[in-house]
């Protein structure tokens, strides 16, 4: 099987959260069905990301930016206790290690507890 566009992309709509990846000008490059079916034509490929936050997220992003170009990797970003997940500002980086671009990465934020049932 050949690794291509649309594989990466199927793989990416598996993942339950939103995935909106910005290049270093903060425009969308691409958005899983799951930020699709969030966002629902609010924001789309093309645009600004800046377009759907306030001027201290855009402050914000701009800062895991610079951390990133740093040498920083996933960097813990926030936890919604509303939406009961944790994010993270997820750099990309080519194959020489330069920031390409970045992604905010989300996963479900709960008490852990073990898989078999045992204290």
């Amino acid at each position: 099987m050949e690794f291509d566009a649309a594989l990466l992309s199927a793989i990416l709509d598996a993942y339950p959260y939103q995935v909106v990846y910005c290049d270093r000008n903060h425009i969308i490059r691409y958005m899983n069905r799951a930020a699709h079916q969030l966002y629902n034509g609010k924001i789309g490929l093309g645009d600004s990301i800046f377009n759907c936050h306030n001027a201290d997220s855009c402050r914000k992003i701009e800062a895991f930016l610079a951390r990133a170009d740093a040498g920083e990797e996933e960097m813990p970003e926030a936890v919604s206790l509303q939406k009961g997940e944790r994010e993270f500002f997820t750099p990309v980086r080519n194959r020489e290690g330069k920031v390409i671009g970045y992604f905010e990465r989300h996963e479900d934020y709960w008490d852990l507890k073990p898989l078999n049932g045992n204290e």
